[in-house]
């Protein structure tokens, strides 16, 4: 891993953050730009949002966002008046039963894949370069965000259609022949896009589907690199160091880079760099603060951080001018890591679905 941060750098990174909390807040809670929804909820407060926030501890008077509130409309709730005039997407998470956690976007997924592209090594993600798209579409941000990411660094992008939600249903019901079978379909859709001649360098794509098409590949005697791609962004919580070490090791080999993220449709995209043997591939994610921030909580005290090394609920909370989370409980947990000098601020390794939830959590074909 990069160096550990300097006592000053955390100080700096730390009163930045402080004063975005106070930002964000008052916009928020204003009644001239605030949020719909958090100005008719400060009136059950006990405090002043406006008065009474100053700090990123403060967020505790807000106590735990609750994920029912983003379930069902009327979704213009969460549009603040200061931006109400801009253009808005809908994006979705989860919806494989009862309605599904919805998010109002009109430049946050922009803005997350702009910064998420300054992480990328550009000998290994090359600018003006074209994309191939390989992971879940419809109405997740993935897709536009990927595709602006490759129009941020100068590029294409190439979309495959993939319905996570069928997925989720063709496992429930045990149908592993026709799971199967859409697998190869989406990875067919892939195969023809990189038979076809656009010199396409980089892709977007989960473990499972980067473990499908380098099989593929495999069986028709090429490889990742032998197609011309050097630069993979791959996100997904089965993303273990013993599944990135085997994908190193046998699918990828030198010269190409795999970047690991871990993101949601709330928080943006925590980067990590790419995992080495000499740090026994661990994978130790950073969100991109101070727009958004992970904390690793106590898996039987939500007020009380784990110590650094130890195992804990993710916490998270959301800081922008669209959309203000204060404090959500995500459904991971992982282990608590210190700030380094690349990002001087808390990390989280070993993500993995929370131990309450994990039996019914589904993880599909992507």
């Amino acid at each position: 891993m990069t160096a550990t941060a300097s006592a000053e750098q955390i100080k700096q990174a730390k009163d930045k953050l402080d004063a975005h909390v106070r930002e964000i807040v008052r916009w928020h809670f204003d009644p001239e730009t605030g949020t719909p929804f958090w100005l008719e909820k400060a009136n059950s407060f006990k405090f002043n949002p406006l008065k009474d926030v100053n700090c990123f501890e403060d967020l505790t008077l807000f106590g735990h966002f609750e994920d029912d509130w983003l379930r069902g409309g009327p979704v213009n709730r969460w549009i603040p008046k200061g931006l109400a005039h801009k253009p808005w997407y809908v994006f979705e998470t989860g919806g494989t039963t009862g309605i599904p956690k919805s998010r109002v976007v009109s430049d946050d997924f922009r803005i997350d894949y702009e910064m998420f592209s300054e992480t990328l090594p550009d000998e290994f993600f090359p600018k003006k370069s074209n994309w191939l798209m390989l992971g879940p579409s419809g109405p997740r941000r993935l897709r536009l965000a990927v595709e602006h990411l490759a129009q941020y660094r100068g590029g294409i992008s190439f979309c495959v259609d993939l319905d996570p939600r069928w997925v989720i249903k063709l496992i429930k019901k045990g149908w592993m022949e026709h799971l199967k079978a859409y697998q190869d379909h989406v990875i067919d859709q892939a195969m023809t896009i990189l038979s076809a001649g656009h010199d396409i360098k980089c892709m977007f794509t989960t473990p499972k589907l980067l473990d499908a098409l380098a099989q593929r590949l495999e069986s028709q005697g090429s490889s990742i690199k032998k197609v011309g791609i050097t630069g993979i962004f791959c996100g997904g919580t089965e993303m273990t160091s013993q599944w990135i070490r085997f994908t190193i090791e046998e699918y990828l080999g030198p010269g190409v880079y795999i970047a690991p993220t871990y993101g949601n449709t709330l928080m943006g995209l925590a980067a990590s760099d790419m995992p080495t043997a000499k740090d026994n591939y661990k994978i130790a994610y950073y969100a991109p603060e101070p727009r958004a921030v992970v904390q690793v909580v106590d898996f039987n005290n939500y007020e009380k951080t784990v110590e650094y090394g130890q195992e804990g609920r993710v916490m998270l909370t959301t800081l922008t001018k669209e959309f203000f989370v204060p404090r959500f409980m995500e459904r991971d947990e992982g282990v608590r890591e210190l700030p380094s000098a690349k990002y001087p601020w808390d990390g989280v390794s070993g993500v993995k679905p929370f131990r309450e939830f994990a039996a019914t959590t589904t993880v599909g074909v992507y």
